[in-house]
């Protein structure tokens, strides 16, 4: 499944990381990124848990 990170949405509360730390992980700019897409996890819960609605399945 293709997953991304919207970062001019992303307000980086790392709720997505939380949830999903296989596939999402904090970029240097203090936003979430994508950093295994074809890892396994509950994507769909990752993206109903970011507050601003920065995660697209």
């Amino acid at each position: 499944m293709a997953v991304t990170v919207d970062e001019a949405k992303c307000i980086g509360c790392g709720a997505c990381v939380a949830i999903c730390p296989v596939v999402f992980e904090m970029g240097d700019n203090g936003k979430s990124k994508v950093k295994d897409a074809n890892g396994e996890c509950d994507l769909e819960a990752s993206k109903s848990g970011c507050p601003v609605g920065a995660i697209s399945l």
